[in-house]
């Protein structure tokens, strides 16, 4: 069972990226600026109490998450869809909270001030 609690795995990115330096640090800034997009639309879906929005956006987020072993991501956005299929929408919104936090993780990690 992967580590949820690491940031990145840098083994799976590589393996992704058959090792190219360039293009890890390209899909690693894509990733993280697309899942910073989907923040305020998992936001909402979840405001609004749909399940099935909210699900839907968190597993498009998860794979791509997932594909590039950004683990704490992804497991936050696991958490999301199943809680929202449960209509636990409290349990959502700390996962959002987590999500972002991962999101902000990563991106020191890969990209130090």
């Amino acid at each position: 069972m992967p580590d949820a609690t690491m940031v990145l795995d840098r083994q799976q990115l590589r393996n992704a990226t058959l090792d190219d330096e360039e293009l890890m640090r390209e899909i690693v800034a894509a990733l993280i600026d697309d899942t910073a997009l989907q923040l305020p639309l998992l936001d909402a879906a979840i405001r609004q109490r749909d399940p099935r929005a909210t699900a839907r956006l968190a597993h498009y987020a998860k794979g791509a998450c997932a594909t590039v072993g950004a683990r704490s991501a992804a497991a936050a956005l696991e958490d999301i869809e199943r809680t929202a299929a449960r209509d636990d929408f409290d349990a959502c919104r700390l996962s959002l909270g987590n999500l972002a936090q991962a999101i902000d993780r990563l991106r020191a990690e890969v990209f130090p001030a």
